[in-house]
């Protein structure tokens, strides 16, 4: 699975089209150029068309639990910008708000949930009845099955067991992490009860959502960075691990793209260890150093700044050009280094669209 492509699989974009999909043959091991893009939060604030569908909605969970309105939003930036690739209208969190813990968004707040204490409140989680919960995201699933054009790809995901319980523990999101940390320090068994629920609910989850119509899934551990090298290896690692062993065995033929945000140097065991098809690249990871030692091992997505993209003019199109230099060499995605900015105007998005898909073919 993360063995180096060799020189025949590289192929370009202009030999005659394979059956699978762009995202998809980067995916199984090729190159394209130009590279498959797509963008995380693509669908969201910024697009006028989506502030339109949210009010229609009422909160935004009713926006996730709607199948017909998920789809639309999901739909939006496909329909004005092309991407490769569709990403589920959904969040991280309706796993917890699945196995019973009480959830709400508060607008210019995020995510608030009714926090665990510790291990004594692990028995009020209910996790029998996640996929029942859960239908109307596999519904959403199975609506952009049949709306997306033929040649975009469906991306289904879920957070990461550690970046999930970081905020049932912590209530919503958080700058240090204290009462999470404290716990796992502490009571590291009862945190690992916690962990272990939380492999066990993502791995049916993504599995259920392969079966409803996910072609690729992208797993968001967006706080690994905030621990040491042993408890990364046991709270973030390990846990990626078990969950893209347990899907695999399932559907082998699925690829399964990781995004450990700030795990700087443990990217690299994150490549040899995981298991996954491709990592996403946080913004802080040195271009030349992915290339050097990730981008043998996986395929590689990311990592323009969000900031530039909300900035556009020449700075983005610098940064973009540097990006498709560096990494356009190989097996490579683009994409942000993290979610796109709410504020982000709509044409700075189309200008990236335009330059990368302008980029030339270059000699293997």
């Amino acid at each position: 699975m993360n063995k180096k492509p060799s020189d025949t699989q590289m192929l370009d974009a202009s030999l005659p089209a394979a059956d699978e999909k762009r995202l998809l043959r980067v995916l199984r091991g090729e190159r394209q150029q130009p590279p498959p893009i797509w963008l995380m939060r693509q669908a969201g604030r910024y697009l006028a068309e989506y502030r339109t569908v949210r009010a229609e909605a009422g909160s935004f969970l009713d926006l996730c639990y709607n199948p017909e309105l998920a789809c639309e939003v999901t739909l939006q930036p496909i329909r004005r910008f092309g991407f490769d690739a569709a990403i589920l209208f959904s969040d991280i969190l309706v796993i917890p708000h699945a196995l019973g813990q009480k959830l709400w968004f508060e607008e210019g707040r995020g995510p608030r949930l009714e926090p665990l204490q510790g291990a004594g409140d692990l028995a009020a989680l209910d996790p029998g009845r996640i996929e029942e919960r859960l239908q109307p995201v596999f519904a959403t699933l199975g609506l952009l099955q049949k709306s997306l054009p033929a040649e975009t790809t469906l991306i289904g995901f879920a957070g990461a067991p550690w970046t999930v319980a970081s905020y049932m523990i912590e209530g919503g999101s958080s700058r240090d992490f204290l009462k999470s940390k404290r716990w796992a320090y502490s009571d590291p068994e009862g945190f690992a009860r916690l962990i272990g629920l939380l492999v066990e609910a993502t791995a049916g989850y993504l599995i259920a959502q392969v079966e409803a119509g996910a072609e690729v899934l992208q797993i968001f551990d967006s706080w690994s960075g905030v621990w040491p090298e042993p408890e990364f290896r046991r709270w973030c690692l390990a846990p990626q691990r078990e969950i893209v062993r347990r899907v695999k065995a399932a559907h082998p033929q699925v690829p399964i793209i990781v995004f450990p945000r700030g795990a700087g140097p443990l990217y690299v065991a994150v490549a040899e260890e995981v298991g996954a098809d491709a990592l996403s690249l946080d913004t802080t990871v040195p271009l030349d150093w992915a290339a050097r030692h990730l981008q043998p091992k996986v395929a590689v997505q990311g990592n323009l700044d969000p900031a530039l993209l909300l900035v556009g003019g020449a700075a983005q199109d610098a940064a973009v050009d540097r990006i498709l230099k560096q990494l356009g060499q190989g097996r490579f995605i683009f994409n942000l280094g993290h979610g796109i900015d709410k504020h982000t105007p709509p044409e700075h998005v189309a200008r990236l669209m335009e330059r990368v898909r302008a980029q030339h073919s270059t000699p293997v």
